[in-house]
């Protein structure tokens, strides 16, 4: 059974790059950092920060998994649990899991910041300014201690394109489209409502509504071990029924090629806008313009919410003869606000900027192919130059730093991933009509007692 479970994972690794400088094995003096992660940003952040610092006394092992089918979640947790050289020492967690390492079943493994470091973490975390529900999301209710942090902000907006504004409301200025769309979902749909009247979808389908609204709820599913349908995530079944059956939406799900083509004006009806952060300009959404590229500003969203972002965790039980490492490193990608913390490079968009280590991106950095992010440090924001081509010069931390500083972590759970799908197929039946509104609700309560043996 273990070989097949091995198998299974080498099946679903996206990459693994046994490495470092002075090949692997060679063995520095620090010895050799185990770094894993679900993408390849945080270990190739790392390997350039070995690059910038070669006097960095560590190898680095890098592991990557892809998410998909909760693979790089079941190899992680059975290396955690298999422990010995091999552990890793630095590991990542996305929002829809980090309270799985942060809060709940994995969190006792998670080395506190305040120890890895060996100093207070509370007064560094508000030297650099770091928007509270990323500290909430990363912290320990058992012992109230900080066991990981974000780099990135994923406070969110509403990314619009400019013609498609001037052509339903006659202005595509953010502060006004943001009196358009908003505050508060009945404003949007009364917008998506005077968009479809000129051929315009509001978005490119009902999900991405669902994923705004379920990110900015304050209560989490499951409260002293009961499910809750909160008013908040409930009131998707109205707003994502009227989004659905007025046809405000081309009905596209996430990530499918239909919903890419809204970025380029390829789709079946233009798409006038996308709910989201700054990551989803950097990697999603610039590189796939086309024509479009410069045409897109954007506004405050009807809600205040968050999406995504990579929080940084230390192994506990395998760090003591790496900890200086891995100490450095983490502070670097998570606290340090100085102009050459990792977060600076990230806020730039010039992490690679002449680097012979990782010659592509240093390439695509010069052709303006990299772009600039939101982090997590609110100094680095206040002194960085948000502004993007892509956004024909407005400057996004403009939207994004409120947005952070107003969003909540109070409404994630560890089962997000989990029971926001379970809700989203519901929902779809009752915008289908195959079940009532009720029928929905009831059907998604007992889906998740059978699942998660959760009660409601």
């Amino acid at each position: 059974m273990k070989k097949i479970f091995a198998l299974l994972l080498a099946a679903l690794m996206l990459v693994t790059v046994l490495a470092a400088c002075d090949g692997g094995g060679s063995g520095k003096a620090g010895g050799t950092i185990n770094v894993w992660s679900f993408t390849d940003e945080i270990p190739n952040a790392i390997l350039r920060y070995k690059e910038m610092n070669p006097d960095f006394a560590y190898d680095i092992n890098v592991t990557v998994i892809a998410t998909d089918g909760g693979g790089y979640q079941q190899a992680l947790d059975q290396a955690l649990q298999a422990g010995g050289a091999d552990a890793p020492h630095l590991f990542t967690a996305e929002a829809a899991f980090v309270l799985k390492y942060s809060q709940v079943d994995a969190a006792h493994l998670a080395l506190p910041y305040s120890e890895l470091f060996g100093e207070p973490v509370a007064p560094l975390i508000s030297a650099a300014q770091i928007a509270p529900y990323a500290v909430e999301l990363g912290t320990r209710p058992t012992d109230n201690e900080v066991v990981a942090l974000p780099f990135q902000m994923t406070g969110s907006g509403f990314i619009y394109r400019r013609s498609l504004a001037q052509q339903i409301w006659g202005t595509d200025e953010p502060t006004a489209i943001a009196t358009k769309i908003g505050p508060g979902w009945d404003q949007f749909l009364v917008a998506a409502q005077e968009a479809s009247d000129e051929g315009i979808a509001i978005l490119a389908g009902e999900g991405d509504a669902w994923q705004s609204i379920r990110n900015s709820a304050t209560q989490p599913w499951v409260v002293n071990g009961r499910l809750q349908v909160d008013s908040v995530r409930a009131s998707y079944l109205d707003i994502g029924h009227a989004l659905f059956n007025n046809n405000f939406t081309t009905k596209a799900g996430a990530w499918s090629d239909p919903w890419f083509a809204g970025f380029s004006g390829a789709s079946e009806r233009p798409i006038l806008g996308y709910l989201g952060p700054a990551w989803l300009i950097n990697y999603v959404m610039a590189g796939n313009a086309g024509d479009t590229f410069g045409d897109w500003a954007i506004t405050t969203a009807p809600v205040p919410f968050t999406w995504g972002g990579t929080w940084v965790f230390a192994n506990g039980s395998a760090t003591d003869n790496v900890r200086g490492g891995v100490a450095e490193l983490i502070k670097w990608i998570t606290l340090d606000y100085s102009e050459t913390g990792f977060q600076q490079f990230f806020a730039s968009g010039n992490l690679f900027a002449g680097s012979a280590e990782f010659p592509e991106q240093a390439a695509d950095y010069a052709a303006g192919k990299i772009f600039k992010d939101a982090v997590g440090s609110g100094v680095v924001l206040a002194r960085t130059d948000g502004t993007l081509d892509f956004l024909r010069g407005q400057n996004m931390n403009d939207i994004f730093v409120p947005a952070g500083a107003t969003a909540s972590g109070r409404g994630f759970g560890p089962y997000d991933e989990t029971i926001n799908q379970a809700f989203a197929d519901q929902a779809l039946q009752y915008f289908l009509g195959e079940k009532s509104r009720d029928q929905a609700i009831e059907d998604f309560k007992q889906f998740i007692a059978d699942t998660l043996d959760i009660p409601s």
